[in-house]
């Protein structure tokens, strides 16, 4: 356990180690946390992400620190983290501190622009957001709110909507989402249980639909009706 506390050198093997440890303590770290840290990253996230980094990459490049004070920190660290995450759903005005309501960028068509200079934005960005949301006339925007997360949410006018299936008053099958039953040319037998199938009937109904060995399937999903689809390799 020599690698795990501060001395004048590490032989290779217990870098090795120093690493494998560090990995697996912040994959640990990283799952207390949810996965809420691990997708836009919010003002507590932004914090926690640049400490958690800076704390654990301090004893992986320098010999003379010791990883047992950085992981008594990091998981102090945490452990505020949470609290403050649990504060924040309890106190509305902290909430608001950490994670303020969201304002206007865009509205009735009309760029707002106090609502730039508050999220600290050029109108080169909104004008990349948009076009990743495929607007191409900022008149057509009834509102374009700026999130606390840093995202921009888009607003269409009303005549400038997608139609959908509902406005034309068509009947629509409900929403099934289909099931992976083969990856990588293997059998997901937890998937299968849930279409109250088996292996034999799968691998019969594949060869007489499709004339293929499971082994050379690169995918495989089945519906609520039991229809097969296969991606092969390629």
């Amino acid at each position: 356990m020599d690698f795990f506390h501060s001395q004048e050198s590490l032989t290779a093997v217990q870098w090795i180690l120093r690493a494998i440890i560090s990995f697996f303590f912040l994959l640990l770290v990283t799952k207390i946390m949810g996965q809420r840290s691990l997708s836009q990253l919010r003002l507590l996230d932004f914090i926690m992400a640049l400490s958690i980094g800076n704390i654990i990459a301090h004893p992986l490049s320098d010999h003379d620190l010791g990883m047992k004070g950085s992981m008594i920190t990091m998981g102090v660290l945490v452990i505020l983290y949470l609290l403050l995450i649990f504060l924040s759903l309890k106190w509305l005005k902290f909430t608001k501190f950490v994670d303020p309501s969201p304002f206007p960028l865009i509205k009735d068509g009309k760029i707002i622009y106090k609502g730039l200079t508050k999220a600290r934005i050029p109108i080169d960005v909104l004008l990349t957001e948009l076009r990743k949301k495929q607007i191409h006339d900022i008149q057509q925007v009834a509102l374009a709110l700026w999130e606390s997360d840093g995202t921009i949410s888009f607003f269409l006018e009303s005549q400038y909507q997608a139609i959908t299936p509902k406005d034309m008053k068509l009947t629509t099958k409900p929403f099934s989402l289909p099931i992976t039953i083969i990856k990588d040319g293997k059998i997901d037998f937890e998937e299968l249980k849930q279409t109250d199938k088996d292996e034999e009937w799968l691998e019969e109904e594949i060869r007489m639909v499709y004339s293929v060995e499971i082994k050379n399937i690169l995918l495989a999903t089945i519906d609520n009706n039991h229809k097969i689809k296969v991606f092969l390799y390629k």
